[in-house]
């Protein structure tokens, strides 16, 4: 699982050799994706210096939190790996402003995400509001006091 914000690449893994790009995405808000060929791409990356470091800076990003997600998978239950999630949806830890409310995102898709049931998200997630983390009637909000659940050991 990944979270994309505005600026970031998708797609790349081509760039490694691979023919066939098996990932696949879900927007889950209104998207604009700009589609650039292989060979323009590397074309722009020697030509212009700014895009190419700022392609390495994405690159080494993704990487670091790509390993993240697999220590978080491999060491944290589905409760510590759900309120992760949702609190990168909302956008806490980065440099942007955490969201008031985070995107409609279905238990299916959060559970997907995870690795795990829909059921398992379901019961966390009235866990979750029980508790005051979060809250949600059509849209989610989530508390900053939802770092005590990814915190606690």
């Amino acid at each position: 699982m990944e979270i994309l914000g505005s600026g970031d690449f998708f797609g790349i893994r081509n760039f490694g050799g691979e023919s066939v790009y098996t990932a696949t995405a879900t927007a889950i808000v209104p998207t604009t994706v700009l589609l650039i060929k292989k060979e323009e791409m590397i074309r722009v990356l020697h030509a212009e210096h700014e895009m190419s470091d700022r392609f390495i800076a994405n690159m080494l990003a993704r990487n670091s939190r790509g390993e993240d997600a697999l220590i978080d998978h491999l060491f944290n239950s589905s409760e510590k790996r759900l309120a992760r999630t949702l609190l990168l949806l909302a956008r806490y830890g980065t440099q942007d402003q955490p969201h008031e409310a985070i995107p409609k995102v279905s238990q299916e898709m959060l559970a997907e995400m995870i690795g795990t049931t829909r059921s398992r998200v379901n019961f966390f997630m009235n866990k979750f509001r029980k508790l005051g983390f979060i809250e949600y009637n059509g849209s989610i909000h989530v508390n900053k006091s939802l770092l005590s659940v990814v915190l606690h050991d």
